[in-house]
């Protein structure tokens, strides 16, 4: 009965799909998912910084600095351009998810935004990274490495003993520059999609 409730009260929300996050070597998970039939989707590797890398700086310009009130357009550009989302829906998230627990940092070069980094913190140690894009006029050039870097360096400096940050398992290109930096991966989660009336 409490089952059928959430579900009604999830629909009545516009919740239209559910996704579980399941360890890669969770047997009773992957056991689950199978009993409920839900699709696959793109999987995660956790990724955790171990050891600071130097990285070289071919940005003499290159700043990362807070967020102010007036990046807000540059955010939705980079995000949406970065990501693939609309414009819409990415000025929409931006706005939900300000907190003051979340911080984010924009990259300049030269007194000209190139790029963003988002920052949670969970708790007096912990860090994670999300939301980390360059614009698409700008990549290739080293920037990722750079910014990454600068803001490992801001989060070690304030004392963060655990900084964290997930990518898809498919985006080699993400995962090698996080690992150039000193992340490693620590585990790998799946993803599955089920629409909510196939829960009930």
């Amino acid at each position: 009965m409490r089952h059928s409730c959430a579900t009604s009260d999830m629909q009545m929300q516009g919740i239209q799909t559910c996704r579980f996050r399941i360890p890669s070597n969770s047997e009773s998970g992957m056991d689950y998912i199978r009993y409920l039939g839900a699709s696959a989707a793109p999987s995660e590797f956790l990724m955790v910084f171990n050891r600071a890398q130097i990285a070289g700086s071919s940005h003499s310009g290159l700043v990362v600095r807070l967020e102010e009130d007036l990046d807000l357009e540059f955010m939705v550009k980079c995000s949406s351009q970065a990501f693939g989302d609309s414009e819409s829906w990415t000025r929409n998230y931006l706005t939900r998810t300000r907190e003051p627990a979340r911080i984010t940092y924009i990259a300049v070069d030269n007194m000209i935004p190139v790029g963003m980094i988002r920052v949670n913190d969970l708790d007096t140690n912990t860090a994670v990274i999300h939301d980390f894009c360059v614009l698409p006029s700008c990549q290739g050039r080293g920037y990722g490495r750079e910014i990454l870097s600068e803001v490992v360096k801001i989060l070690r400096d304030q004392r963060n003993t655990q900084i964290r940050l997930s990518v898809v398992t498919q985006n080699r290109n993400a995962l090698s520059l996080y690992q150039s930096v000193g992340f490693e991966v620590t585990a790998e989660f799946n993803y599955y999609v089920i629409s909510v009336d196939m829960i009930c």
